[in-house]
């Protein structure tokens, strides 16, 4: 007995998925989506009797709430790194993937990060792969949209001063120029709440619109009420993240809100896309979260795991990543897309899936429309 005991103790695998993001905070939804769709990965693989290199393993998450800094994303890849995790699902943000990689490098460790930043990966980071592309790939179709909804001829942009920010909103207003909208930007530091200064200066400059760029759901939906409070009746947008709801419940409302166009990370009205959240309720026993993000963190995590089941290996980063970017791009719920980022980062480990494009007019929700990257 005791030598059959000792056999099955050196058949017993575990892999330990980290978490890393903010989890608490005005980007707190981000970093919660992306915590959910590393429980739901991690419950499907349990369920499906996750086996790798002929041993059955069990996957449990380890989560670190990283506050969406960059000192807290360095911290948090530490501590996950003491804890024995390899594969880490996150960060989010380009702060924290900022102070994230070159950690996450030092300990071998493979990331599948969301971040909209000019560097968010690179050939000299073979571990660290991209969730979805920049808005380079996906402003321009959106602001084709809201131009011909509400027909706006000049925008202000608005993001934090960081690198989370100025990364974003750059490119959106180089979009916005390249379609013939006057476009300039606008910076606060990250962390303030009163913005009547910021919408002095906007109103001052009199736009037809205002777009909230990478600014977290709760600073968004703060800087719409403050608008709306002076004034403003302009379209307002959201190129840089989801968050729709907390926007509308921080702002006051749907009618307050009004006109508004957004990013979706994934077609959020695609009944194959909507049922990740009942699998995460079935498996998990409770309701998912609120935020979009986690239908595109999922595809990530997914694939993270399939990979470790291709590799045979359940610790060795370098063949995991290699298997993965060997590997189609097609997701029983999201659907089909590509690996990308040669051409913008010269590294093809970029996730390129279909995404959304939302509208409200006159406070009715118009829907998200799906929209394929390139078209």
């Amino acid at each position: 007995m005791a030598l059959g005991g000792q056999a099955g103790a050196q058949q017993a695998c575990e892999v330990k998925l980290g978490a890393l993001g903010p989890m608490s905070g005005p980007a707190a939804q981000w970093g919660l989506a992306m915590l959910g769709a590393a429980e739901l990965a991690a419950a499907e693989a349990n369920a499906r009797n996750f086996t790798v290199a002929g041993r059955r393993c069990t996957v449990s998450v380890v989560s670190y709430d990283t506050r969406y800094t960059a000192e807290g994303a360095a911290a948090g890849i530490n501590n996950l790194a003491s804890q024995g995790v390899r594969f880490v699902i996150g960060p989010v943000g380009s702060p924290e993937v900022t102070g994230a990689k070159p950690v996450a490098t030092r300990h071998n460790l493979l990331m599948f990060a969301n971040s909209y930043a000019k560097n968010a990966i690179g050939p000299q980071w073979p571990l660290v792969f991209h969730l979805g592309p920049g808005p380079s790939e996906w402003a321009a179709p959106i602001v084709l949209m809201a131009q011909q909804q509400f027909g706006m001829r000049s925008v202000v942009v608005v993001a934090p001063n960081d690198q989370g920010g100025t990364d974003i909103a750059s490119v959106d207003a180089e979009v916005y120029r390249s379609l013939g909208i006057t476009a300039t930007e606008e910076y606060y530091q990250r962390g303030t709440t009163n913005f009547a200064p910021i919408v002095t200066r906007i109103l001052s400059s009199r736009p037809d619109a205002v777009d909230t760029a990478s600014s977290p759901p709760g600073d968004s939906g703060l800087i719409v009420r403050q608008l709306r409070q002076a004034g403003f009746t302009g379209p307002i947008g959201h190129l840089g993240g989801p968050g729709t709801e907390e926007i509308i419940r921080v702002a006051g409302g749907i009618d307050v809100l009004k006109n508004f166009y957004w990013y979706e990370v994934v077609p959020t009205e695609d009944p194959q896309v909507r049922a990740i959240a009942d699998e995460y309720k079935r498996l998990l026993g409770r309701d998912a979260p609120e935020n979009t993000n986690m239908w595109l963190w999922v595809v990530g995590a997914r694939m993270t795991l399939r990979a470790m089941e291709t590799a045979g290996t359940t610790t060795d980063t370098r063949k995991v990543a290699e298997a993965l970017r060997a590997m189609p791009v097609d997701d029983p719920n999201v659907g089909r897309g590509s690996w990308a980022g040669q051409r913008f980062f010269g590294i093809n480990q970029e996730l390129s899936l279909p995404f959304g494009a939302g509208l409200i007019v006159d406070g009715q929700n118009r829907g998200v429309r799906r929209i394929e990257v390139g078209q």
